[in-house]
């Protein structure tokens, strides 16, 4: 695991499981708001990387770039770039619709990040966020159906984490009701993930559909908190249950990604105690910082294992 010189440099040169990485410009700020150097975010990368990686294994990874810092301009990558280590594994997906990756057309070449040296080269390349399908690829890099179901509490204008956590607790519920134990996630934005693990893989299509029923059903029965459109005059003090991230094409922000938002904050696993604590209490539950996760993983352990 590299460790973050003791005098900051511009540029160092770290043996990363074997794998000799040049990390540069270590200074820059990439948080303005907090003066969070790059040097910083790896270093919360690497000692958080026993918990992410299994998260990420298997799984293509969409990368949001921002080169010069938050605030500034940012992209999305999901190619692996022009210069990417042979040792880095790839994958050649299909370019995805709805009901997943396809046979046909185009082709898209993701990274794998599945080991600590891929992380950090990642990183290193100013890739805050990491954003996975809810399918994976096998070991020959063949699609694989969906694993889990996501859904995406996103507060409207006049709502808040506070306002997510009481309807999470209704979803869990109808979750439940269909067999599906739920597991929290705060978003490291505004809002809550929550993710339900599948005994065996489904078509995207299958598990969008699920996700879309759940939502509109919640809309049916509580239509003053939830709303299962994604027209965002609509919701205005609600809690948009967005089910969309279950298509194949479609990405999360994975948990243990840092956040492009203006102080570095991450998707942080949470467990059903603190969720019902903010559904309580508005100041009961926040997003968390990098040294809080840090912390928590020390105490906890992965709560998303």
């Amino acid at each position: 695991m590299p460790k973050k010189p003791e005098h900051p440099q511009t540029e160092v040169h770290v043996d990363v499981e074997g794998r000799t990485l040049r990390l540069t410009n270590l200074e820059k700020v990439l948080y303005p708001s907090t003066g969070t150097t790059k040097g910083e975010v790896l270093d919360y990368y690497a000692r958080v990387a026993p918990v992410l990686l299994p998260h990420l294994a298997g799984r293509p990874v969409t990368r949001i770039r921002w080169p010069h810092g938050v605030g500034d301009m940012s992209f999305f990558e999901k190619n692996a770039p022009a210069g990417t280590p042979s040792w880095v594994r790839t994958a050649e997906v299909p370019t995805t619709g709805s009901r997943g990756p396809s046979r046909h057309g185009d082709t898209l070449r993701f990274p794998i990040i599945d080991q600590l040296a891929t992380l950090v080269w990642a990183v290193n390349l100013a890739a805050l966020e990491l954003h996975v399908h809810q399918w994976t690829v096998d070991d020959d890099g063949d699609p694989v159906g969906a694993d889990r179901i996501v859904i995406d509490l996103d507060p409207g204008e006049g709502a808040g984490l506070h306002e997510c956590c009481g309807v999470a607790l209704l979803v869990r519920d109808v979750l439940a009701e269909r067999g599906y134990d739920a597991l929290p996630v705060t978003s490291g934005s505004k809002g809550l993930h929550l993710y339900a693990p599948l005994d065996e893989p489904l078509p995207s299509d299958e598990t969008s559909a699920i996700a879309k029923e759940i939502a509109e059903e919640l809309q049916a029965a509580h239509g003053s908190l939830v709303t299962a459109t994604m027209t965002k005059a609509r919701r205005r003090g609600k809690v948009f249950l967005d089910w969309s991230q279950n298509a194949g094409s479609k990405t999360t922000v994975a948990p243990y990604s840092l956040r492009g938002t203006p102080r570095p904050q991450v998707a942080t696993p949470v467990t059903w105690d603190e969720v019902a604590e903010g559904a309580d209490d508005p100041l009961g539950l926040d997003q968390f910082s990098m040294a809080q996760v840090l912390e928590r993983v020390e105490q906890y352990g992965d709560l998303f294992a």
